[in-house]
């Protein structure tokens, strides 16, 4: 056989073999991470999810790959981002960022175990068959089972008691909407205070509903347990600031950039164990069988320095009752 066509046949087996490294990152599994919000800001969220795997002894570029699908807002294209998920042959996807991306990812696929982050009750929603035991391929973290709108309501008015009428701006593309819309107006109701329901799904619409704010002379805003409000949160506070608003917000993140309040569980907790509950599925663990984590503390944050902007004055009794006031 002369040189050259040794050479030739050589490298044609050498492209049909797969590399070395290639082999390798076959071995090392490939976890879906799918968001219905943006990476530019929610990106903590998903480095809180990182923290979790590593905590469970995997860790990204080492022993683990991750690949990560974010829905930008649109809880209509999680489905396709899902379905992409699959096709790249992932062991399991992490479905953050609510109801929508959980059921994305359950349709997805009837084997690729599903760890998901929400908000609302799984088991109403069709995620699982109990809390205890999810008994199917999906299994998660509850933000929180009992909805949180009418408590919010009751500490914006001990720390501003005039307060007689508050917008409630609200996703209205989360399943769980009209759930948290009513436990909220029922609680402002018992304290002789009157909600107007703003809706928003973009950047534009958020536009649009403070201005129907300011038109019904709204003296507060509690925003929505929803992923796309908290990627809205440095408009909302932004508005906010400019018309001395005092705003709720559902998490920590909120009072971080300004709002008055934050009332809600650990949103950084809850992806950190999303991460641990997948790192325990690649070890082998069943979902059918994980049952659903749910907090057991809950994060009441002030913002003084908002509070000293707008000029209010909040009660050493309230002041105590917060878990960090931020200065």
């Amino acid at each position: 056989m002369r040189r050259r066509q040794f050479l030739t046949l050589l490298g044609g087996a050498a492209t049909a073999l797969p590399s070395y490294a290639a082999l390798a990152q076959q071995q090392i599994p490939l976890v879906g991470f799918l968001n219905s919000a943006s990476p530019e800001t929610y990106r903590f969220n998903a480095d809180s999810f990182r923290e979790g795997l590593a905590r469970a002894g995997f860790v990204e570029g080492k022993n683990v790959r991750i690949e990560e699908r974010w829905g930008r807002g649109d809880y209509g294209a999680l489905p396709a981002l899902a379905a992409e998920l699959v096709a790249k042959g992932v062991v399991a996807i992490a479905a953050t960022g609510d109801v929508a991306s959980a059921r994305a990812a359950q349709q997805a696929s009837n084997t690729v175990p599903v760890v998901f982050t929400i908000g609302g009750d799984p088991v109403r929603h069709g995620l699982i068959k109990s809390i205890n035991r999810p008994g199917g391929h999906v299994t998660g973290i509850l933000f929180n089972q009992n909805v949180l709108g009418g408590k919010r309501v009751e500490l914006l008015k001990a720390i501003t008691p005039t307060v007689s009428r508050i917008a409630l701006l609200m996703n209205p593309t989360n399943p769980n909407v009209k759930i948290e819309e009513t436990d909220a107006i029922a609680g402002a109701s018992k304290l002789g205070v009157e909600t107007i329901t703003l809706n928003a799904t973009n950047a534009g619409e958020f536009e649009l509903a403070f201005e129907q704010l300011l038109n019904a002379k709204a003296q507060a805003l509690i925003t929505a347990t929803d992923p796309i409000v908290l990627d809205r949160r440095e408009q909302i506070v932004s508005f906010a600031q400019r018309h001395k608003l005092p705003v709720v917000g559902f998490v920590r993140q909120f009072a971080a950039v300004g709002a008055l309040v934050s009332y809600g569980p650990s949103i950084s907790w809850m992806y950190r164990q999303a991460g641990e509950y997948v790192g325990q599925i690649l070890k082998g663990s069943n979902p059918a069988e994980m049952p659903v984590l749910q907090p057991t503390e809950f994060e009441f944050v002030i913002n003084l320095k908002t509070a000293t902007d707008f000029g209010l004055a909040i009660s050493p009794t309230v002041l105590a009752r917060a878990d960090e006031v931020i200065e």
